[in-house]
């Protein structure tokens, strides 16, 4: 075998001073022949007591890590929920007292010959617009993270931050969420939308 020109170079004594001998073992890979043996074989040695031995099944392992990251997705999929519902509450909350202090408002667009329903799709537009700005700016927060992430957990880690746009789990959960603002959003258009004319033009003491 041919070596690299760059080593050829090297003179052979920069390699001599090298410990090159592992200190200790840590981890054997070992390959059965019969794939019946393998719980006979990790058996044994789990039960070996001259040294302090694991015998691990690589597939099993792994299938044991990402189950148990499964859990944990789950776990901060469910705690983004709650975020999602409580912000989705105060945003209704805000509308509503907005409402309040808009009556006259409304009052001036219906005499002005505005109808009851584009009030409605009005006060609906401005709590998609709330949404619609809320996703782009929490999707700019994500991918601005990942890309100052990206080299130092792969220095660090050896872990690759994939950077690609949302897949199709991802856009069924923005669209889950649109179609959960404009449901709320009815609420305060309904309410507007019953509001009658008088009583946004009566001044109350």
């Amino acid at each position: 075998m041919q070596l690299p020109e760059a080593l050829q170079r090297t003179p052979l004594c920069t390699f001599l001073p090298l410990a090159l001998t592992p200190d200790s073992i840590t981890a054997v890979l070992v390959g059965l022949d019969s794939r019946a043996a393998t719980f006979q074989v990790r058996r044994y040695v789990n039960n070996f007591r001259a040294e302090p031995l694991l015998a691990i099944l690589p597939g099993v392992a792994l299938h044991e890590l990402w189950s148990l990251m499964g859990v944990a997705e789950h776990a901060l999929l469910l705690v983004s929920t709650f975020v999602v519902i409580v912000g989705l509450i105060g945003m209704l909350a805000v509308m509503l007292a907005g409402l309040n202090e808009r009556r006259r408002e409304m009052a001036i667009l219906r005499f002005v010959g505005a109808r009851p329903r584009q009030i409605s799709l009005l006060l609906a537009s401005e709590t998609l617009f709330l949404a619609v700005a809320g996703i782009a700016m929490g999707m700019a927060l994500l991918y601005l993270s990942l890309y100052v992430a990206q080299p130092i957990v792969q220095a660090h880690y050896g872990i690759h931050l994939a950077i690609a746009p949302p897949g199709t789990h991802e856009t069924l959960l923005l669209s889950l969420f649109l179609a959960a603002a404009f449901a709320v959003s009815l609420i305060p258009a309904l309410r507007a939308y019953r509001t009658a004319l008088a009583d946004g033009l009566v001044p109350k003491i």
